[in-house]
Parts: C-alpha cells; structure tokens; sequence
C-alpha cells in the first residue's frame, strides 16, 4: 500500500485513510435509498413508469459506485468517490422518461452515450473545448438551477407541494377543520423536523450528516406511525437481501443492450428525425452536466485538502476524469444514471484523506450496503425527500459567483436556473442559458465573443426546439 500509493509522500497513514474512507461512505451513502426511490416511485401515487425495482436499482446504484470509486483511486491516486450523480438522475426519470416519454431502457442509452462521448472528449482533449464554448454565466448557474430542480422534486414527493389547478402548484392543505388529519400532517412534520435536522448536524460539523438525518427520520416516522390506526398494516419488509440481486439480474444489467435501442413506442408518436435531435441534444446535456459538474468537485474537494498542484491545477485530472467517464458507462450498463464525482468526498478529505487508499475503504462500505437492502428499503420517501431539498440547499452556493449588476450575465444566468425547476427540464434550463446569451451578444455588436463551439450548441438546442418540442 505504502509504495502504490504513497503513504508517507502524502503525509497519511492506513488509519487516517480508512476513517477519511468511512466519513466519505457516511456522507454519500444516501445516495443508494434516494436513488433507488426516485427510479422506482417517481410518482407517490403508485404509478411507476420505468417498470424498475427499488431493489433493483439499490444494487446497480452501490456497483456502480464501487466500480467508479475504486477506478478513480486506482488510477488518479486520489481521495474521492463516485456514485450516480444527483440533479443528473432526475432528469433521467423526470426529464427523459417522464417528459419525453422514452422508456427506462431507452434512457440508458442515452447515459451510455455519454459515458462514451466523455471517454472520447477526455482522450482526445476536446472536453476543454466544450467546457469552455458554454458562457461562464451558464456555467455556474447551472448547480443552482440543478439545485432548485432536486427541492422542488422533494418538495413534490413529499406532498408539501401539490398540483393546482389554477395555478399549477400550491401548498397542501394543513387545515385541521378541513381536509388535514393527523395521518395527512405527520409525514410532512417528518419531512420538516428532517431537513431542519441534517442542517442543525451539519452546521455543527458532524461527518454524514445527511444519512444520519435520513436515518432519524426514518425512525421517527415509524415511532409516530404508532399513533394512526392501520398505519402498518401496508407495511412489509422482504428479510431476503438476494431478492434485491434477483430484480438486479431481471430488470436492470444489461438492459440498456435488449431492449435500449428499441425506441418504437417513441416512434409511434415522433418522427426519426425528432428522434435524432433528441438524442444528440439529450446526450450532450448528460455529458455536460457530468462534465461541469465532475470538474467542479475534482477542484473543490482537492482544493480543500491543498491536493492542488502549485499551478492550481487538479494532480491527475484526466486519470480522474478517465475513471469518471468509465463509471458511467458501467453504470448505464448496470442499470443506473450517470456516474459522477460526489463533492461529498470533501468529507473525507477534510478528514485527512490524502489518497486513493481512502477510495479503497468507501468501496468496501458501499459493497457491504449492497447486502442491506431490505432494512434500506423501509427508509420513507418523507425521509429521503428532506435530503433532496437539502441537497438543494448546498448546491444554491454558486449563485454567489454571478455578477447580477451586468445584465449579460443576470439574464442567461438566471434563465438557466429558473427554466429548470419551471419546465421540469435541466437541458431547458442550459438551452435558455445559451440562446439568451447568443442573442444579447448578438445585439449589442459583440459577435466576436461568441466561439464557434457555442454557436455549434446553440443552433442544436435551438433546432431541439422547433422540431422537437
């Protein structure tokens, strides 16, 4: 261990390493219940449109993760982890399934896609084109709408916010003289009391503070659940963790392969050539958001480690972003959405971190959680749904970043944001960002400015639109 990966260089030791590989699991480790309950009950109404098991996708969430975790140790030699991303799974169920009406095996494809095109853009140097064709003004606007996206999600899901239909949405009813009863409020008391929890342990420090909020809540509600009559009579818990590995091997690995590239219910309704600038422009909003979104915690968590080179630079970014473009594409053939660095590494880092062994140690926990699906299982969707509106939270940090005072950059940037939650749509959100950006360039006489690339993209989501939408 010591010559592979460089203990003493580094200033750490095995110890440091594995508690620095416990914290990172501790804090990501939600990702596996939020996950699998997105893909399996994206409505709460007991409609599920991706014909996919919770368990299912628990498995092919921690492989998935493992893989990526251990490549990107291995490889760039670095304190981090990967999982399926957040913001980037629901557009997935959201966007790509919900919206434009593409089965779950068809959406796959449109991760392997862009596991591949990351692949090729890392060897051939080409992502550095792209990362810099999108304005700056979008670039760091997009976590904040991607961040309004997950709350307004969790927000949903946990029927804090429900359909209007005057005005679209509203807040559910809390009347007690009217249609509110205990057995109505006390999940929404749940969802409160949770967010506000994970805030209070994360305010003061505490490593894993959203999976311990998670758990809290969990707990809560079942203790409250105590008081409504019936209220675990629904309730079942399948005691068997293989049963999880069983709907793995029948509805999620492999998918993407028999059954990805049929898109004849798609066809039934759209043209092929709708068809063709839906994937291409779908695909390029999974890569982006993977690819922005993969950069930005690569330099924020080994900035917070002082793991920068004395250029400022991430040591071994192509390794890393090799290893992040790999995981996607096994995770699209496991079954899941995109891979992607998780910036709850920087967990681990502040920990004392410092190499890949910690990588190491965060794989082990995430295949031993493989075994613990069915106790994961009974984790609520009031509980989960807390963790996505924090999640939410953290990512709004960006905003700071733009500079609100120059119109140019106001509008795209807050185009960007809001279109997202508004339109259920990240790739909306990204393509309002560019064309409002493309156009106010336009007009003031500044065409210079605008790269080719940019125009290149532009003109896709702009075709996206007319012809697609």
């Amino acid at each position: 261990m010591e010559k592979f990966f460089k203990l003493k260089e580094n200033g750490t030791t095995v110890k440091t390493e594995f508690l620095a590989g416990l914290t990172t699991f501790m804090a990501m480790a939600y990702i596996l219940m939020v996950n699998a309950d997105m893909f399996a009950n994206p409505f709460k109404d007991g409609t599920n449109v991706l014909d996919v098991s919770y368990g299912a996708i628990y498995i092919a969430t921690a492989i998935s993760a493992i893989f990526g975790t251990v490549l990107i140790g291995l490889l760039a030699n670095l304190p981090l982890a990967q999982a399926s991303g957040m913001g980037l799974n629901a557009y997935f169920v959201y966007t790509v399934c919900v919206g434009f009406g593409f089965t779950y095996a068809n959406a796959l494809v449109f991760v392997l896609a862009d596991g591949i095109i990351f692949l090729l853009l890392t060897a051939t140097g080409l992502r550095a084109k792209i990362f810099h064709a999108i304005p700056e003004a979008v670039r760091v606007a997009i976590p904040a709408g991607i961040g309004l996206f997950i709350a307004f999600i969790g927000l949903q899901n946990c029927g804090l916010v429900v359909k209007d239909s005057s005005t679209g949405v509203t807040l559910t009813s809390m009347n007690i003289l009217g249609k509110a009863s205990w057995a109505t409020l006390m999940p929404l008391l749940i969802v409160v009391l949770t967010l506000i929890a994970i805030a209070v342990l994360a305010s003061k420090g505490i490593k894993g503070a959203v999976l311990y909020g998670i758990l809290g809540g969990a707990v809560l509600y079942y203790l409250l659940g105590l008081t409504i009559p019936g209220f675990f009579d629904s309730i079942s818990l399948d005691s068997n963790p293989l049963a999880a590995f069983a709907d793995f091997g029948n509805l999620s690995i492999g998918k993407v392969f028999t059954e990805g590239f049929d898109f004849s219910a798609y066809l039934a309704n759209n043209s092929v050539g709708n068809l063709v600038l839906v994937f291409i422009t779908t695909s390029l909003a999974f890569c982006m958001v993977d690819m922005f979104d993969t950069m930005g915690t690569l330099y924020g968590a080994c900035a917070r480690g002082n793991l920068l080179t004395e250029k400022g630079e991430v040591p071994r970014m192509e390794k890393a972003m090799f290893a992040d473009a790999a995981a996607t594409t096994v995770g699209a053939i496991c079954g899941t959405s995109t891979v992607t660095t998780f910036v709850e590494s920087s967990a681990g880092v502040a920990e004392g971190g410092r190499t890949g062994l910690s990588s190491m140690f965060t794989a082990l926990f995430f295949f031993i959680a493989m075994f613990l699906s069915p106790v994961a299982s009974l984790i609520p969707t009031y509980a989960t749904a807390a963790a996505l509106i924090y999640v939410g939270v953290l990512m709004m940090n960006c905003v700071k970043s733009i500079d609100w005072l120059k119109i140019d950059v106001a509008v795209p940037a807050f185009l960007t944001i809001a279109m997202m939650p508004f339109t259920y749509n990240i790739s909306y959100g990204i393509a309002f960002g560019m064309i409002s950006y493309v156009l106010i360039k336009l007009f003031r006489g500044e065409v210079r400015e605008i790269k080719v690339t940019t125009w290149i993209i532009t003109l896709l989501f702009i075709a996206m639109f007319l012809f697609t939408h």
